[in-house]
């Protein structure tokens, strides 16, 4: 088997699959499968139309409100080019490249089942602009979830046509003048092919995708940080104990407090008489809190891999039932609730982190204040704990749900949408954000730990200390923090 290459097929794909197929710059080709699939779907389809005398929606009539108006035959292949074009109204931040590649795997994932009618060339295309690295430029504003997201679809897919600007070899270009240059070809696209291009959840599905990779390495780098975090404030191993955990039959907070236990196995610190009897919630509650975001970690999973392995167009074609289905699966409130779900639950683990932040710098347990020898004359560790607070404070208010929106749209026609991709967006803030606090939670943890020699944390915690110690140093007197922040940050992503 081909290490190098990811053949596309109705195979399920998981998260695990996409992680390695980005990280690793595996190509992708169309499995035998694939391509009989989308020829037998596009065939029935060119067949159909020569047959069927009812309109078929955004075949052979207009779209939205306007699917009451019929297109005579020599124009459909207009009528497609005119969709995409006047769709492409996105507008804010650009879509990060590498969500840009993710929404480009997932549409030919989407498109390759069979129930899409496009012709083989489309999705060859789709293909060939992944392997090329050619991202078309993609804005973040302008999709409201529901009729796919039709906006930021657009404009990924324009460049198949000859339009739109794509990034290439770091250079923004006319996505023709690129697909000269690497000599691809543009498509003639035929009837419905623009609205299975622009209908879809890929935008919505690929800053899920994305937040959630980098969701499940932050729950396990939160206990590990708590944990350092825990012996650093001389907390107690208590609560962390299997019988109390056990009697609550959370599967996270089981899960979390094996993990304490194990990052604390062989501590100095953990096994010294305690003076008090309990600790802060924001220690003594790792179990519940973490455990709480890690439970919704793995049901997100289910519902995004379940999303990702779905074509989600309109119409629906099923060839083999000689159906044509004008029905919703575009519409995005399967995965906006999740995704919004997720976003608290990550949120959380900032907040909670931040917390144990603040402890460590409060002049308490024989820890100086703000964790320097001579405060006062320093300032030490003080502002760190807030810029965690504004970080955590702004994830706070992006917790608000945009699932609970919705403004209708087309005339009315469109009258409930999902906001998915507000909810999509957000999540991906608060993902990067929690990143970040946890980040200076380790910046201060680190600190904290050096007050306590000579006794000495784990023999793992230790060695993850020394290796931290190699890009951020013991901080003795005041000095420029920013730098050192994005180095803790830095390391996290690169030392899990």
């Amino acid at each position: 088997m081909d290490n190098t290459v990811h053949y596309i097929s109705s195979e399920w794909l998981t998260l695990d699959r996409v992680e390695e197929i980005l990280t690793k710059n595996i190509k992708l080709a169309l499995s035998d499968e694939a391509v009989g699939r989308i020829n037998r779907c596009r065939q029935y389809l060119d067949d159909k139309m020569k047959s069927q005398k009812e309109p078929i929606y955004g075949i052979t009539t207009g779209f939205g409100s306007l699917c009451n108006i019929n297109i005579d035959l020599e124009s459909l292949s207009q009528l497609q080019k005119n969709l995409m074009m006047s769709h492409a109204c996105g507008t804010g931040e650009r879509v990060p490249d590498e969500i840009v590649k993710l929404m480009l795997l997932l549409k030919i994932q989407s498109l390759s089942y069979g129930n899409s009618g496009v012709q083989l060339a489309t999705v060859q295309g789709l293909v060939d602009m992944f392997n090329n690295d050619i991202l078309p430029v993609v804005y973040q504003q302008g999709s409201l979830g529901a009729s796919g997201d039709l906006s930021p679809l657009a404009h990924l897919c324009l460049p198949l046509i000859g339009k739109g600007v794509v990034k290439y070899k770091g250079d923004e270009r006319p996505g023709a003048d690129v697909f000269a240059e690497v000599g691809l070809k543009t498509i003639e696209p035929m009837s419905k092919e623009g609205l299975a291009l622009l209908n879809g959840t890929q935008f919505m599905s690929a800053f899920g995708v994305w937040s959630l990779l980098k969701a499940r390495k932050i729950v396990v780098l939160a206990d590990k940080i708590g944990a350092l975090s825990l012996d650093s404030f001389d907390g107690r191993i208590e609560p962390f104990g299997e019988q109390v955990n056990l009697v609550r039959h959370q599967p996270g907070q089981i899960a979390t407090a094996r993990a304490i236990r194990h990052h604390l196995e062989g501590s100095e610190l953990i096994k010294q008489p305690k003076v008090h009897v309990q600790d802060p919630y924001s220690f003594r509650c790792m179990p519940q809190v973490h455990g709480a975001a890690k439970d919704t970690v793995d049901y997100v999973i289910t519902r995004l891999e379940g999303e990702i392995n779905s074509p989600t167009d309109n119409p629906t074609v099923f060839p083999e039932d000689d159906i044509v289905v004008s029905a919703g699966n575009f519409h995005g409130e399967p995965i906006a609730l999740p995704m919004d779900f997720l976003a608290v639950a990550v949120a959380e683990l900032g907040s909670i982190s931040e917390r144990r932040t603040y402890k460590l710098i409060s002049g308490t347990r024989n820890l100086p204040s703000f964790l320097v020898a001579k405060p006062g004359l320093n300032s030490g560790f003080m502002i760190p704990q807030y810029t965690a607070a504004s970080i955590v404070s702004q994830s706070k208010g992006l917790c608000w749900p945009a699932s609970c929106d919705s403004i209708p749209s087309s005339q009315g026609q469109e009258d409930h949408v999902s906001m998915g991709s507000n909810s999509a967006t957000k999540l991906y803030r608060v993902v990067n954000n929690t990143e970040r606090v946890l980040a200076i939670e380790l910046f201060n943890a680190a600190q904290a730990l050096e007050f306590r020699r000579p006794l000495k944390t784990s023999p793992e915690l230790e060695q993850w200390h020394a290796e931290y110690r190699k890009v951020v140093p013991f901080i003795n007197e005041d000095t420029e923090m920013y730098p050192l922040i994005a180095k803790s940050i830095e390391f996290i992503r690169e030392n899990p």
